[in-house]
């Protein structure tokens, strides 16, 4: 079910509270997989539906491939979440979660990385 960019930002504002008590709680400087597991689980204890490691298909023309591409966390079955924990967000960790939103039809996708003093600092919010 579609919901309107304006019913997602309402979703992406309850995930953001999620990924700041995750942050606040354990701090930068963990693997990636850590904050996948806390934030998966502090956002279904908050009542929205996430799906770790979501398999994404590349369909070309008429061939569909299971080529191993997976979003880190889908919410909602509508918001996509690339999770980093990395010294810098780079045009490459754009360049994933816009193909894993092309790909799955998503309007709205967040690229978080924890690795920083602040979450804020870590943010970036894609809407297609």
């Amino acid at each position: 079910m579609a919901q309107s960019l304006t019913e997602l930002n309402v979703i992406s504002r309850q995930i953001l509270a999620c990924a700041y008590q995750v942050h606040t709680a354990l701090g930068p400087g963990l693997l990636e997989s850590a904050y996948k597991e806390c934030l998966a689980y502090a956002l279904t204890k908050s009542g929205l539906f996430v799906e770790k490691e979501k398999a994404m298909p590349l369909v070309y023309k008429e061939i569909r491939l299971e080529v191993g591409y997976r979003i880190d966390l889908l919410v909602n079955q509508q918001i996509v979440l690339e999770l980093k924990s990395v010294e810098a967000l780079t045009e490459v960790h754009l360049a994933h979660i816009l193909t894993y939103m092309r790909l799955g039809n998503y309007k709205l996708g967040l690229l978080l990385n924890f690795n920083v003093a602040s979450l804020k600092n870590g943010i970036r919010r894609v809407v297609l």
